[in-house]
């Protein structure tokens, strides 16, 4: 059995918050550079441009990315054979108020979501922990911005809608979005489980990085059409037009009701931002 204590787990939460608001991930950093770099049409490349521009400005004076520094949703990968030595999900809030308010970094969370009043310090955080086996505990702080988070949709499909209703249904949600989720998005795509489960795959899938696949050949071949067709729609890095709609997607599946088929997908913006630590 091995011991972490909570100070432990809120100074790894509080270098996370700051580290994740002002530094994109590797991953998404070269799709977007890469966009500008292939895309074809002139206003697009030039606001794909500017994109990068505020990328390489907020790295160096390690300022935020995006002015919405989001809601701090907290994933946790904690081994079967680790001890918690304190209060773990009061050790996780505290880095988020100690990341968020020494960090300078804007506080958005509302007190109650009908009679609204800020928090003040951006918590609680969002916190879901998945039990693996081991002494292992990872720790990915994903904030989530919610002028995209506004433009995800969930869905109770039937299951003869198939695979042509559950592609209808994602090419939809970005073509409704149009250029409110500041694009170019990236996408969290959830099928399978119940209605609560396939939410949580949805946001799940945002951690995978872009240039990995889904280890099942069917479901990475949907990954590869489903991004080709978004980027068919035109509508481009911030509505503008292009073929840039859409940096990647990630879709995660489970099983489900013979008579389900949930589908969600979590829309994204191209500051996707998420770090991880390994205590």
């Amino acid at each position: 059995m091995r011991t972490i204590s909570a100070q432990r787990i809120t100074d790894a939460v509080a270098a996370l918050c700051i580290q994740a608001n002002t530094h994109l991930p590797t991953d998404v950093e070269a799709a977007l550079r890469a966009a500008r770099a292939s895309e074809p049409w002139p206003l697009a490349k030039t606001t794909l441009g500017f994109l990068c521009d505020n990328l390489d400005a907020a790295g160096q004076a390690n300022l935020p990315i995006c002015q919405d520094t989001g809601m701090a949703c907290v994933f946790v990968e904690l081994g079967t054979d680790v001890h918690i030595e304190g209060d773990f999900e009061a050790a996780i809030h505290e880095g988020v108020r100690r990341g968020y308010t020494d960090g300078y970094l804007r506080k958005s969370i509302a007190a109650d979501p009908l009679r609204r009043g800020n928090t003040g310090d951006n918590t609680p955080a969002a916190i879901t922990v998945h039990l693996v086996n081991g002494e292992g505990c990872t720790i990915t702080v994903a904030p989530k911005g919610f002028g995209s988070e506004n433009m995800s949709r969930i869905a109770m499909l039937k299951p003869a809608d198939g695979v042509e209703g559950f592609k209808q249904f994602v090419v939809d949600t970005v073509r409704q979005a149009g250029s409110n989720p500041c694009p170019p998005v990236i996408l969290g795509i959830g099928v399978g489980g119940s209605f609560d489960k396939v939410a949580y795959l949805a946001k799940k899938a945002l951690l995978r990085p872009l240039d990995v696949p889904n280890p099942d050949p069917y479901y990475a071949d949907l990954e590869r059409m489903l991004l080709e067709e978004i980027n068919g729609l035109g509508i481009g890095p911030q509505g503008f037009g292009g073929r840039t709609t859409c940096l990647g997607l990630a879709i995660e599946q489970m099983p489900t009701h013979v008579a389900g088929l949930p589908v969600a997908v979590n829309v994204s913006c191209h500051v996707t931002r998420r770090a991880t630590a390994q205590l």
